[in-house]
């Protein structure tokens, strides 16, 4: 596969409406930049550990490895892009979350998010240079917003710097088996600290958030013919299959199992809101 078309398979434009919810609303970090442009509707969004509000008309920039949730109601309409790590070097290095409120910007935004859709859907000649292109104008698009003022951005705080700590340390080692009393002790806090943090900050313990992670990681593999699920439960830090297929149904209503096959649980009507 040539570089360019490496870059078609990757960067990718879709409706949130056409994503299954849980893809956002739990806690995980990506291999690839994304971002979300939400054009009607409110929302919640977790970012690195610190949880503020969404609402029309507001961009989020979460660069490749952060750590965020999105929980929108099914009233919301916007837009995510994904774009690899790596390329279009002009893009943040940093979460940016962006209020704009002047007319031409959101259509500007809109506008190329929409052509790139468009892209996607023709399948022309020159794709991969097509979309790599629309994804340069977007990043920039966000530093201009950036330039203007237009990032909101509250005054850092311990409690934040802690979160985003915990965050990073949680990305990294969320396959492994540690428990929160080690994370703890490799952030120089107690547990005890940290749980209340959490909570104060984003409204779910520690150990939540780490349980978020390993869900939406198991997820993921589920969704795939493969590795077998004692595979996903052992590189998953969990200690038999049993245990794990617990961790699964009490947070999914399912087994893994059922996961694979596509299974829904009562009561749900499509993918999207499972």
């Amino acid at each position: 596969m040539s570089a360019g078309d490496e870059t078609a398979a990757t960067i990718h434009v879709a409706s949130l409406g056409q994503l299954p919810g849980w893809q956002y609303r739990l806690l995980h970090d990506r291999a690839e930049h994304t971002l979300i442009w939400l054009t009607r509707g409110q929302g919640r969004v977790i970012v690195d550990g610190t949880r503020r509000g969404m609402g029309p008309h507001n961009a989020l920039f979460l660069p490749a490895g952060t750590l965020f949730s999105l929980d929108i109601g099914p009233q919301c309409l916007g837009l995510v892009m994904h774009s690899p790590a790596g390329q279009t070097g002009i893009l943040p290095q940093d979460p940016l979350h962006l209020r704009i409120r002047e007319g031409f910007a959101q259509a500007e935004l809109t506008g190329e998010l929409d052509a790139m859709m468009r892209e996607q859907s023709q399948g022309r000649a020159l794709l991969s240079e097509a979309l790599e292109a629309h994804v340069r104008l977007v990043a920039v698009w966000l530093q201009r917003q950036v330039a203007a003022g237009l990032q909101d951005k509250p005054r850092d705080s311990a409690a934040q710097r802690l979160m985003r700590l915990y965050s990073g340390a949680l990305c990294a080692g969320f396959r492994s088996d540690r428990g929160i009393a080690d994370y703890a002790a490799a952030l120089g806090v107690t547990g005890t600290h940290l749980t209340r943090t959490a909570r104060a900050a984003c409204g779910r313990t520690a150990a939540a958030m780490l349980a978020e992670r390993k869900l939406h990681e198991a997820r993921r593999l589920l969704m795939q013919p493969a590795p077998p699920v004692n595979r996903i439960a052992t590189d998953l830090g969990f200690h038999s299959a049993p245990y794990f297929t617990r961790f699964i149904r009490s947070h999914t209503g399912m087994s893994p199992t059922e996961i694979r096959r596509g299974t829904r649980p009562p009561g749900t009507r499509s993918a999207a809101h499972s």
